[in-house]
């Protein structure tokens, strides 16, 4: 389960919203999947491990409280905006950072099916099999979501003057 524990956060992250919530979530997640392993008879461990935190993000409170929006780009412990990339000059980098901290709370803004299907995908680079497993969805479905996800960010980035 361990090489597959960033992606087990980063699908918590992006669900609560929250990092503390996102955190708890994969605890709770973890303890799940290893009390259960030996009955784990799958081929896709990551599949497996992702679904355990989605329904344990779920069946959490915390997931239907209400929160509008989470800062996600430039969060750090200092609260300093990342400007990583050197081969930039300062202001290009940070006109990058602050563009994509507009596309993280634009998916942040997504209802919570299409936003698990595309951090899912575009993030985590599921297969639809892995998506739908993870999500025990149809693939059909999962791609529906993905299409649904995908328009509405793009129709919130041209109302955003995002290219």
């Amino acid at each position: 389960m361990l090489p597959h524990l960033d992606a087990a956060y980063n699908l918590a992250r992006w669900l609560m919203r929250d990092s503390e919530a996102a955190e708890d979530v994969l605890q709770e997640a973890m303890v799940r999947a290893l009390t259960y392993f030996a009955s784990f008879k799958g081929v896709n461990p990551r599949a497996w491990l992702l679904q355990i935190v989605r329904n344990t993000a779920y069946s959490s409170h915390a997931l239907n409280r209400g929160v509008e929006t989470v800062p996600l780009a430039g969060e750090h412990e200092e609260g300093g905006i990342d400007l990583a990339d050197h081969g930039d000059d300062p202001e290009a980098a940070l006109l990058r950072t602050r563009e994509q901290c507009r596309v993280r709370t634009l998916v942040a803004a997504l209802p919570v099916e299409l936003r698990e299907t595309l951090v899912l995908r575009e993030f985590e680079e599921c297969s639809y099999k892995e998506i739908a497993d993870a999500t025990q969805t149809p693939i059909g479905t999962v791609m529906s979501r993905l299409w649904r996800a995908r328009q509405l960010l793009a129709r919130a980035a041209a109302a955003e003057g995002l290219p």
